[in-house]
């Protein structure tokens, strides 16, 4: 069964966004959650699905991976690891290198956003670099 969805760890659950969010033992880390959280719902103005045990996701993006096999990921997300609050979908390929310069402290990985304190982010452009992410990653159902 390898070719199917099924064997990526990571997978969209029907795990409770709310719940898993409210658990977060990190004080501070559970409310940059919360807020991020409600940044992500007010700019893609879709609901999020719990992804794995500890990822919160945003829409839908298929792609298919080097070997063929087809795949769905979410187009944005997030998840409030100890390290740091981790936004999925936000810098792929090195986008958005204007905005980034411009939003705050932060590091970056393949996709990814990593902000130890949200407050320290300018909200607008952070606001600016979900809805350019939501734009060009997610694909409506159907």
């Amino acid at each position: 069964m390898a070719g199917e969805q099924h064997d990526r760890k990571t997978t969209a659950t029907g795990g409770d966004v709310e719940e898993f969010v409210s658990g977060v033992r990190d004080e501070r880390r559970r409310a940059d959650a919360q807020e991020a959280l409600a940044l992500l719902r007010e700019v893609t103005g879709a609901e999020p699905r719990m992804w794995g045990p500890s990822t919160i996701g945003f829409g839908r993006q298929p792609y298919s991976t080097a070997d063929g096999k087809q795949r769905e990921w979410f187009a944005v997300g997030l998840s409030p690891r100890k390290a740091a609050l981790t936004l999925y979908g936000l810098t792929y390929d090195g986008s958005n290198d204007d905005l980034l310069g411009r939003l705050g402290p932060h590091t970056t990985g393949k996709g990814c956003l990593y902000v130890k304190r949200l407050a320290d982010l300018d909200r607008n452009v952070l606001t600016e670099l979900v809805g350019r992410a939501w734009a060009s990653n997610h694909e409506p159902e159907g």
